[in-house]
């Protein structure tokens, strides 16, 4: 019997909010695949099998905006790639906003530094303060993401199916371990990632 990445028809009702609750960290099962035909994106269940998010893009590879969507497709987080920009930099806004970015996630470049792929500041101060960090392989899909006290909030693994058998690496587990990461936000991080290590 073949192994399935989602095992329910049912969706998340999207006016109940995805959360970490006492009984766990919450474990979302991230399928680099879309819901929808010719198109590119993300589909993420809950352990239960309920569809939780998606991504749908209907090109391939880099975007300069991407939406995270709950069930329903309404937009949850805007990530939009920062123009002008040396670096690697990516805004992410709340809904469709284009004003105000909640965060900016920039890829590391310090080569001091080689087990840090990104970090996530607050947007407009001169003093950018770090929220999060995130250390570890994204191609690998083994990451960790860093409070700024260096608690693991969250993280990106394999996941294997029944028996030991893996599954390639479009289909893997966000471990959200803490409620001081909304995990709209740990799927953005997740989003983010796939386009600077495509």
């Amino acid at each position: 019997m073949a192994a399935k990445v989602y095992p329910n028809a049912v969706v998340h009702r999207a006016d109940e909010p995805v959360t970490v609750t006492g009984e766990g960290p919450l474990v979302l099962t991230v399928w680099k695949k879309s819901l929808l035909f010719n198109c590119y994106g993300f589909t993420v269940y809950d352990s239960t099998g309920n569809l939780v998010f998606r991504v749908d893009n209907y090109t391939a590879g880099t975007k300069a905006e991407i939406v995270l969507m709950d069930t329903s497709g309404r937009s949850l987080l805007t990530i939009r790639r920062k123009r002008l920009s040396l670096l690697d930099n990516w805004n992410v806004y709340e809904g469709e906003s284009s004003v105000n970015p909640l965060f900016t996630v920039s890829k590391n470049v310090n080569l001091l530094n080689t087990k840090s792929l990104a970090h996530v500041t607050t947007p407009g101060s001169k003093t950018k303060k770090t929220i999060y960090e995130i250390e570890g392989s994204y191609t690998q899909r083994c990451c960790f993401v860093y409070d700024d006290k260096r608690q693991c909030v969250a993280e990106i693994k394999r996941k294997e199916a029944v028996g030991g058998v893996r599954f390639g690496g479009d289909v893997f587990r966000l471990v959200v371990k803490s409620d001081e990461i909304d995990p709209s936000v740990a799927m953005a991080l997740v989003v983010v990632l796939d386009q600077m290590f495509l």
